[in-house]
C-alpha cells in the first residue's frame, strides 16, 4: 500500500463565540480559544461567519487572520457580502457552506448541481485572493462530480447523517451512511480533489473516520467545545488528535 500522509486536525471554535454572545461582552475569547488549540496540535482553525452573525463576528475573523500561527477555514454562505469579506480578509482557505437562518446548525450538504453556475462564479472569485476553496456536501456522486466540475480544489463531506444515525442506535442506517463516505471520498479523489470531512464527529467517530486513507483533514467543533467545558481545551485537542492517530495507524497496518 503507498504511504497514507498524516490526517490534519482544524477546531472549530464557533461555539466559544457562542457562549460569548449568550451574555456580551468580550469573554470568552475566541481568539484566546485558537491560540490554545493550536498549542495543543491543531493543524488549523475553522470559524463560520453567519449572515446573522450569531456566534462568530468580522471581528473576530480579522484578529484570526492577523494573529494566529496557523491556517484559517473560514465558512461561508455562498453570497456577495460573503465574498466580499473573505477577499478582503484572505483567510487560508474558504468553505463553501449551506446556510438557513432559522436552522440551528448546518443542517445538510450545498447543492452544487442544482446551483453550478453561482457555485462556478464564487469558486472564480476567491481564487485570485489565494483562497484555497472547498464545498461541504454530501457524500453523493453527484454533488462530488459537480464539485469537480465547478472547479474547486477540496470538498468536505458532511458526516452528520453518520454520526446522527451511530448517536440514535440506527445501526444498518449508520453503515450505509458509512458506505457512502467511503465510496465519495474515494471518487472525490479519483477525481482529482482533497478530501475533508466534518460534523457531529467526538472521539469515537473521528477515530473510524480517520481510518479512510482519502481523508486529508477533519473540521470538528461542537464535541470538542463541550468536553472542553470539563477537561479543557488543550486536553481535549491532544486526546482528539490521539484518537485520529490510532485510526490513521489501521490505515497503515
Amino acid at each position: 500500500m503507498a504511504s497514507v500522509l498524516p490526517i490534519r486536525l482544524g477546531v472549530n471554535i464557533d461555539h466559544v463565540a457562542t457562549v460569548r454572545n449568550a451574555r456580551g461582552g468580550d469573554h470568552p475569547d475566541p481568539l484566546r480559544a485558537a491560540e490554545i488549540a493550536i498549542a495543543a496540535g491543531a493543524d488549523g482553525i475553522t470559524a463560520h461567519l453567519r449572515e446573522d452573525r450569531r456566534h462568530i463576528r468580522d471581528d473576530d475573523i480579522a484578529r484570526l487572520k492577523a494573529q494566529i500561527t496557523k491556517p484559517l477555514n473560514m465558512e461561508m454562505a455562498a453570497k456577495a457580502e460573503m465574498v466580499a469579506i473573505a477577499i478582503n480578509t484572505r483567510p487560508h482557505a474558504a468553505c463553501i457552506v449551506p446556510e438557513r437562518r432559522e436552522e440551528r446548525t448546518t443542517e445538510g450538504g450545498l447543492d452544487v448541481a442544482g446551483q453550478a453556475a453561482h457555485i462556478a462564479a464564487v469558486v472564480a472569485d476567491l481564487k485570485p485572493a489565494g483562497i484555497r476553496v472547498s464545498l461541504f456536501i454530501a457524500p453523493d456522486t453527484a454533488q462530488i462530480e459537480a464539485a469537480a466540475k465547478v472547479g474547486a480544489p477540496v470538498i468536505e463531506i458532511h458526516t452528520g447523517a453518520w454520526c446522527d444515525a451511530l448517536r440514535e442506535g440506527r445501526d444498518v442506517a449508520a453503515e450505509a451512511e458509512f458506505a457512502r463516505i467511503t465510496a465519495g471520498a474515494a471518487l472525490a479523489q479519483r477525481l482529482g480533489l482533497e478530501v475533508h470531512a466534518g460534523h457531529g464527529l467526538d472521539y469515537a467517530t473521528a477515530e473510524t473516520i480517520a481510518a479512510l486513507p482519502q481523508i486529508a483533514e477533519l473540521n470538528i467543533g461542537h464535541a470538542m467545545i463541550g468536553e472542553a467545558i470539563f477537561s479543557g481545551l488543550g486536553t481535549v485537542v491532544g486526546t482528539m488528535r490521539q484518537a485520529m492517530a490510532r485510526g490513521r495507524a489501521r490505515v497503515r497496518a
